[in-house]
C-alpha cells in the first residue's frame, strides 16, 4: 500500500521526535471507535521497494493488511455500524 493511499483513507499523521527538534519518524492511525484503531508501520521501518501496511492496533496475534481495497472496505463497513450517542 502506498503512503498516498493511507492518506486517502483519512489516516492521521503522528510524529515521534524523541525529544529532538527534528522528526525521527512518523506513522499513521485511524480510529473507528474507542478501542478500535488502525495503525501503520513507521516511516523508518520502510526499506527501499517496500510499502506501507495497516494493522489493527494491539491485537494478539497481529492482524495486518497490505491491500488498499481491503482496508477501505473494512473501515467503511465498521464505520457504518458505529452507533452514535444520539442513537443514529
Amino acid at each position: 500500500m502506498t503512503e498516498k493511499e493511507i492518506q486517502l483513507l483519512g489516516f492521521e499523521t503522528h510524529h515521534d521526535n524523541g525529544g529532538e527538534m527534528w522528526d525521527k519518524y512518523y506513522y499513521y492511525t485511524h480510529t473507528v471507535a474507542m478501542g478500535l484503531q488502525f495503525m501503520t508501520n513507521a516511516s523508518d521501518e520502510i526499506k527501499e521497494g517496500e510499502e506501507w501496511y495497516v494493522e489493527i492496533f494491539n491485537t494478539e496475534p497481529t492482524i495486518r493488511f497490505t491491500e488498499f481495497g481491503e482496508v477501505q472496505a473494512l473501515i467503511n463497513l465498521l464505520e457504518k455500524r458505529v452507533i452514535k450517542k444520539d442513537g443514529k
